[in-house]
């Protein structure tokens, strides 16, 4: 039995004092995450007095370019931008179960092939409440938001263990590696790799192995799928091994190892090790926080700056001086 998503919940229109916000309580479309990773720390507030409010347990999904699949169940009250929608649960309707509507595929799926425009499309409001949702009694309704939740904190608590890895990795370079004022001899980074040339077809690619700075995430943590392919009939070629880097406004830390071969954008800087065995050291260098400060020193423009794609001033331990430990 199906229903329309309109029984289920309700835009929310209420407002908030800009002057009440801070950086972790205002949400718009640039601080959530695509592919459904929820949100990040804001780089500004508002200049209005007043913005769109939230509450804890709403729905906050980005209108903007829907195929993203920016959404997050909010933990707690606050403000959010225009180009977000607020869904809150009506009477009758789990607010658990009303995200997991929202978060499946076939929902932005639906809420894309309704946009309108073509270079920013935005989801139609009005299409969106006719979105057809599974009619379950609230007891059933209850019974699919605890598993979903359940499978969504072993997720969480598997991410955590990878960020924990990530975070001994980066403390065994700095111990071997960091003080490069103590090596004997000092090299550039232009030692131990080059930006790669190759070039690979798009038809060979597909949104696992396709990376732009738009499916890389911030602050380190990988990437999701890719949301579409580009309309190239090539484009630069990534093998097992080397290190991609978002060089789009570097100080958002948007860094992914290659594990097979695959394909990047031109915004993005994919670098191959001189040798394989320089691959995890290669990693382990450009995942320092100093390289990305770095880069973001050397950056050219300001509202969107890029890296400067001559990084060869940048020093590190010269790559032989590693071969007692690779």
């Amino acid at each position: 039995m199906k229903s329309k998503l309109a029984a289920l919940c309700t835009y929310m229109k209420g407002k908030v004092a800009v002057d009440t916000l801070d950086e972790y309580t205002y949400i718009s479309t640039e601080n959530m995450i695509p592919n459904k990773g929820g949100i990040e720390r804001a780089s500004s507030l508002p200049s209005t007095q007043y913005t769109q409010a939230f509450d804890l347990g709403d729905v906050l999904v980005s209108n903007i370019r829907p195929y993203f699949k920016k959404i997050w169940m909010a933990e707690y009250s606050g403000g959010c931008s225009n180009d977000v929608l607020v869904f809150r649960a009506s009477k009758g309707c789990d607010p658990t179960f009303l995200y997991y509507v929202l978060a499946n595929n076939s929902f932005f799926d639906y809420a894309t092939a309704t946009s309108k425009g073509t270079k920013m499309p935005r989801g139609d409001k009005t299409a969106i409440m006719q979105y057809e949702v599974p009619a379950f009694d609230i007891a059933t309704q209850q019974r699919i938001g605890r598993l979903l939740k359940g499978i969504d904190t072993r997720i969480v608590t598997n991410k955590k263990i990878n960020d924990n890895l990530a975070e001994l990795l980066q403390t065994v370079y700095q111990e071997r590696f960091g003080d490069v004022s103590a090596a004997t001899e000092q090299g550039m980074l232009s030692d131990i790799c080059s930006y790669s040339r190759d070039r690979v077809a798009v038809s060979e690619l597909n949104a696992s192995t396709y990376f732009s700075t738009e499916n890389m995430l911030p602050g380190k943590a990988g990437a999701t799928e890719a949301a579409s392919l580009p309309t190239i009939p090539q484009t630069t070629a990534c093998h097992k091994g080397d290190t991609l880097i978002s060089n789009i406004r570097p100080y958002f830390k948007k860094i992914v190892y290659c594990e097979d071969r695959c394909g990047c954008s031109t915004d993005v800087l994919c670098f191959t090790p001189v040798q394989p065995k320089y691959a995890a050291y290669l990693f382990s260098t450009l995942y320092a926080d100093k390289f990305f400060a770095f880069m973001v020193a050397g950056s050219k423009g300001t509202k969107m700056p890029r890296g400067d794609k001559q990084p060869v001033s940048y020093t590190h331990l010269r790559a032989h001086e590693t071969d007692q430990y690779l």
